[in-house]
């Protein structure tokens, strides 16, 4: 995948220009794409849209692509394209989406950079983001069609069959198809749930398969999102809190996610922050029937001991596997919590665990909590490629996990 010359050597010369101006152009951007297709409001998620994620990540994205086609010792763009297409099948994106985006992408540039945008400068962008697009595109293709999904329905019907309070905020929901099967897929994904809000407006939200594969359920587990400084509530979150009981059906996309657990018997040291913890517990209970001999290390942050969601059934998992053994560090009352080893009091300090030799890590949590981690392993001797990690929301670590 290469740029025709004339368009390398604009985009060398240009690059850094687009760069400083593509977080103003992206919200040129939706704004211009949503007066337009107001029909795309039910893809996006309206708030990460609210609090400028979104805009910055597909920012970051277009440029760290640019820059991987013009400078051949850029980082490999490979994993970077994997994630966000898992992240669109989720979502329902469509291959027809794209001429949309692109139309207003490129003329949302074209406005922020007024006269300085000449028809060179516009061409020679025009072929970086149709090359981001179709690679996309197909990667995209290919994973609807692993699944066996209509991209023109996405969305499956899954009935809820059993609902858990697994704290005051915390829910978790046994959801099985409504027909057929649940798909066939991979330890650690998410699938995305869309549900039509009382205002009309249909939104999408991804949410970590928290339970092993099973064949005919699947278990999702949501955190109340409460907003905080002013912004508002998860409407999302909310409306499942308030009505996903059992009996009601819930559209449901494919499984996706490319950070998933391998099949190796390598060491794994698995580190999650409040609703983090989601994929880990899918994690433990897939090795417990599977590898109950793997040796794993478990460390986990919360607030308290009642906000650790899904604690009862990892205690039982850590107990039945020989190997396993878990660290957790609580805010707020730690000395009294009633955890398997003494819990920890204030935030996650990994500077003096013990690590398994040559151990995979998995991470998931607030993005500033696993940059701290992250520093943290690599400081005691963990290769930074042995560390993986998943993001709810936009990926906007990917380009510069540093």
């Amino acid at each position: 995948m290469k740029l025709s010359p004339d368009s390398e050597a604009v985009v060398k010369e240009t690059a850094g220009v687009v760069a400083e101006i593509a977080d103003e152009a992206t919200v040129v951007f939706y704004r211009d794409m949503f007066e337009a297709h107001p029909e795309l409001l039910n893809v996006f998620n309206e708030a990460n849209q609210a609090i400028g994620e979104q805009p910055k990540a597909l920012a970051a994205s277009v440029v760290a692509f640019a820059v991987h086609l013009i400078n051949p010792d850029a980082p490999d763009f490979t994993p970077v394209m994997q994630r966000i297409a898992h992240k669109h099948v989720s979502l329902g994106i469509k291959a027809s989406d794209y001429l949309i985006v692109g139309r207003y992408l490129l003329g949302a540039v074209a406005k922020v950079l007024g006269d300085a945008a000449t028809p060179q400068i516009a061409a020679a962008w025009d072929e970086v983001y149709w090359l981001f697009a179709t690679a996309l595109i197909a990667e995209e293709a290919r994973l609807y069609a692993e699944a066996g999904t209509n991209p023109d329905e996405p969305y499956r019907p899954y009935r809820v069959v059993e609902r858990f309070e697994e704290s005051d905020e915390v829910f978790s929901l046994l959801l099985s198809p409504v027909d057929g099967q649940v798909p066939s897929h991979h330890t650690g994904q998410y699938v995305g749930i869309a549900v039509d809000l009382p205002d009309g407006r249909r939104q999408p939200r991804q949410y970590t398969i928290s339970s092993g594969p099973r064949g005919d359920t699947l278990r999702v587990t949501i955190k109340r999102v409460r907003g905080v400084n002013g912004t508002p509530d998860g409407r999302v979150s909310g409306w499942l809190h308030e009505h996903a009981t059992p009996g009601t059906v819930l559209d449901v996309s494919q499984p996706a996610g490319d950070v998933i657990l391998d099949n190796t018997d390598a060491p794994l040291v698995l580190v999650s922050a409040g609703i983090g913890i989601t994929p880990v517990a899918a994690i433990m209970e897939d090795l417990s029937r599977r590898q109950p001999e793997r040796t794993v290390r478990l460390f986990h942050a919360d607030k308290t001991h009642a906000h650790h969601a899904l604690y009862d059934g990892l205690r039982r998992q850590v107990l039945a596997m020989p190997d396993a053994r878990a660290q957790n560090w609580y805010e707020e009352g730690a000395e009294q919590a009633p955890t398997l080893h003494p819990a920890r009091p204030g935030f996650m300090d990994l500077s003096d665990v013990e690590l398994p030799v040559q151990a995979e890590v998995f991470m998931c949590g607030p993005l500033p909590f696993m940059q701290i981690a992250r520093k943290t392993l690599i400081d005691q001797g963990v290769p930074s490629e042995s560390i993986h990690y998943e993001v709810f929301g936009p990926d906007m670590w990917a380009q510069n996990p540093d």
